[in-house]
């Protein structure tokens, strides 16, 4: 059961770098979703990350990195958590309410962009758990369906329903009214969970290392001819993706240095 905050009228923020919650979603006990108000001059490459926070009890901002979960053609910015009940910050950030402000450190950076790939003709997405968020903002992103011929999502998650944040979004990609014509059957959607009985279920690096994901979605494997890749997760995870891609002769890439992968290696979670 999913729930929903109403959108009130935008006050203006009055903390420093403030941004005005406009609404919040709740997904499941443990994820939830919220949009703020963008800054003017605010610019940023869909599949970056910002700092943002609330002012902590001893009244210095509490700050942690979050993906852009909006493209960067949104009018406001979107952000995806995790609850954490005795987190320093998500434990007070899970209960904002539209017309609350947030802190928002304006300098987006991030590994997850189109800059730091070399062209290819498919790009593999792999997340785990709120690691979806760039994602999110890259599959919105019309350049990726202006570099890519085909796109893979996976997601690995423990429930279901953890699930849902991501699946409804890639639903709602053909009826996008700026990209809906340019996704036309490109995007690839691979959820898998680890707990819960689903259609598809293990950990994706168990799947990929053992070509049940190449049999599933019928094709042969991954090159460094074709194939480029984006990574965010837990550091465990984004290890072992970088040793499982640099097995199928994937080179890791940057800003200053593009190759065939890019792992987000500010995201913990």
């Amino acid at each position: 059961m999913t729930s929903v905050t109403d959108t009130p009228a935008v006050k203006v923020p009055t903390l420093p770098d403030a941004q005005t919650v406009t609404s919040v979603k709740h997904w499941t006990d443990s994820l939830f979703s919220f949009r703020v108000t963008r800054p003017q001059s605010l610019r940023f490459r869909s599949g970056e990350f910002v700092m943002i926070g609330l002012m902590g009890d001893n009244g210095r901002p509490l700050l942690r990195a979050y993906s852009i979960a909006s493209p960067s053609w949104d009018d406001e910015l979107e952000f995806y958590s995790i609850k954490v009940q005795d987190g320093p910050l998500t434990s007070r950030l899970q209960h904002i309410q539209p017309g609350d402000e947030i802190i928002l450190r304006p300098k987006p950076v991030g590994t997850l962009v189109h800059d730091a790939l070399l062209p290819g003709k498919r790009l593999w997405f792999f997340a785990t758990g709120t690691g979806f968020a760039p994602f999110a903002s890259l599959l919105r992103e019309p350049d990726t369906y202006e570099k890519y011929d085909e796109i893979i999502i996976t997601h690995t998650c423990r429930n279901v329903a953890e699930l849902t944040y991501g699946r409804e979004l890639i639903e709602s990609l053909d009826d996008d009214p700026l990209i809906g014509e340019m996704v036309a059957g490109k995007v690839r959607y691979y959820p898998t969970t680890t707990r819960e009985e689903s259609p598809t279920m293990g950990r994706i690096t168990t799947l990929l290392l053992d070509g049940t994901v190449f049999r599933d979605l019928g094709i042969d494997g991954i090159s460094a001819d074709n194939d480029r890749a984006m990574v965010c997760g837990s550091l465990g995870f984004n290890k072992d993706m970088k040793e499982i891609l640099e097995g199928f002769g994937l080179n890791e890439g940057a800003n200053s240095d593009p190759k065939e992968f890019v792992v987000e290696k500010a995201f913990v979670g």
